[in-house]
């Protein structure tokens, strides 16, 4: 289970949504700046600010990187090939035990 989100979605979307448009409405405003000015008047850290606002691009196709959705289905797939190891393992060490228990060979 994932930690509980510190700033709700709601938060999130309008700061996210006001950099934006602080961006489209002054062409020499960086996004750097514009994080500095909006985020300390909506309550989040600009660093904060900052993450949202580029994943934000990346999941969008502005930005190069991996989207959410895909990180997330990588999250998955690891967790999946973990457990899949460990299954293997555990039939492994089935297998090679009941390999001894069953060989004729062996003296008794």
């Amino acid at each position: 289970m994932s930690a509980p989100r510190k700033y709700p979605n709601e938060l999130r979307e309008r700061a996210q949504r006001l950099v934006a448009e602080a961006v489209t409405e002054d062409s020499s405003l960086s996004l750097n700046a514009a994080v500095k000015r909006i985020g300390p008047r909506v309550g989040v850290n600009p660093d904060t600010l900052r993450g949202w606002c580029k994943q934000a691009q990346i999941d969008a196709g502005a930005r190069p990187g991996t989207t959410s959705s895909d990180a997330r289905r990588i999250k998955d797939l690891e967790a999946e090939v973990r457990e899949l190891k460990r299954a293997n393992e555990i039939l492994l060490a089935a297998s090679s035990f009941f390999a001894r228990e069953l060989d004729p060979r062996l003296p008794w």
